[in-house]
């Protein structure tokens, strides 16, 4: 339901003007104020007190975007607990995942209810909101809860226990399970000032993720084996990226992770479909090689690229020579820029930074580099591993290994074939 809706509806059951409660509504709406607990606040503001109606009890499934607010009894499958800045203040927040045989919703509690992993708890009087083009459930003040002593039995995992390749942005108070392969003390510019976090790898057999420990814990360093129990999935560069809290609490292992040295392997079409991935491998043909590749210039001061001798941020600057490529790849499912950096570029092209300028020099045009590099690469499958973005401007595959494929054509289109059936 709209605001304009929402106002109009409040404005007669209180009585009063339906623009005045409109303006307050869009106003504590635009604050992040979740719209079940708008509405409850401008009741208690104009002594209206609670709607005296009932809100409609529903299954999780049924639940719509365009519901107010609803009753649900459902079973608590994660409950993790982080802080947020609210209008200004420190808010603690549990976040997680409610479930019933209908299917699963995401909730945000406002309120500390006590909310642990296996519950089975009616919420009534929960809000609703959208979220991502899903709705999500709000409990707040104006939200009854109670803790049911009969289990409802859910066809879903409680407790939130995963690997590092099932996660998705968005996930809440999960439990995972990796080996520290990077890690790195930073000093960024927070919301308090100065702040020092710790960001870096996480891995456990399944895949390769990159991590942010915004309360730093001694605990983890390169190499050690760790439990991390409360954490939540964001999205960084266009892959999930696992954050801890001061909420999160960190273990040592007795065992040792296996990590493997690979990444998996993706279709190109899934892997974009996907909308990203942290550490992937992509096989196919390399069709094209895109402008911008072989010798170009960077701005001294942030490294972009310089066109023409202009800088997007810097204006007119002296570039500094750096090799790179910009290459399509194509499997038959997809497509992707695969982007090789200074070193995988020295490799293909067979040579560095003074051969490439003594080449452009004698032919007196520096495309002659991307040229070059374009002949070895057009027409020649190649598997590259690398970190994949997806947005508004296309799919990269930022390389860190790039090796022409030595597999027989044929087992490999079994291969494909055999995923695409799937």
């Amino acid at each position: 339901m709209s605001v304009e809706d929402r106002a109009e509806e409040l404005a007669s059951d209180l009585g009063i003007d339906k623009e005045e409660v409109r303006e307050d509504l869009e106003n504590l709406v635009s604050y992040s104020v979740p719209m079940d607990e708008a509405v409850q606040s401008l009741r208690r503001k104009y002594g209206g007190g609670s709607s005296g109606a009932e809100p409609e009890s529903k299954a999780i499934g049924e639940i719509t975007t365009d519901d107010g607010s609803v009753t649900v009894t459902a079973r608590v499958l994660t409950a993790g607990k982080r802080s947020i800045r609210y209008q200004g203040n420190e808010q603690v927040i549990t976040e997680g995942v409610l479930a019933d045989s209908t299917g699963t919703i995401d909730y945000t509690a406002w309120e500390e209810f006590g909310l642990s992993p296996g519950d089975t708890v009616t919420a009534g009087n929960a809000g609703v909101r959208e979220w991502d083009g899903h709705p999500e459930l709000n409990l707040g003040e104006s939200t009854s809860l109670v803790f049911e002593d009969e289990t409802l039995e859910v066809p879903h995992e409680v407790g939130g226990e995963t690997d590092l390749a099932s996660v998705t942005p968005g996930d809440r108070g999960l439990t995972v399970e990796a080996r520290v392969l990077e890690v790195e003390t930073r000093t960024i510019d927070g919301r308090d000032g100065e702040t020092e976090i710790l960001s870096g790898v996480l891995a456990d057999e399944s895949a390769r993720l990159p991590f942010t420990d915004w309360e730093p814990r001694g605990e983890i360093e390169e190499g050690a084996d760790l439990r991390f129990e409360n954490v939540y999935i964001r999205e960084f560069r266009g892959a999930p990226s696992v954050n801890c809290s001061e909420f999160t609490t960190v273990s040592t292992l007795d065992r040792s992770i296996e990590v493997s040295d690979g990444a998996p392997r993706r279709l190109v079409g899934e892997a974009v479909e996907s909308g990203g991935a942290f550490d992937v491998e992509l096989v196919g043909t390399i069709v094209a090689v895109r402008d911008g590749s072989g010798l170009i210039q960077r701005c001294p001061e942030c490294g972009r690229v310089v066109q023409k001798g202009q800088c997007r941020s810097h204006g007119q600057v002296d570039g500094e020579d750096d090799l790179r490529v910009k290459a399509i790849l194509d499997d038959g499912t997809g497509t992707v820029t695969a982007i090789l950096g200074t070193d995988l570029t020295r490799e293909v092209y067979g040579g560095g930074l003074e051969e490439a300028r003594e080449q452009a020099r004698e032919a007196m045009d520096q495309k002659v580099v991307a040229d070059t590099i374009r002949e070895r690469l057009v027409g020649r499958e190649y598997a590259v591993r690398g970190s994949l973005s997806v947005d508004e401007y296309g799919a990269n595959l930022n390389a860190s290994e790039f090796a022409e494929v030595d597999e027989p054509p044929t087992e490999r289109a079994r291969a494909l074939l055999a995923e695409v059936a799937e």
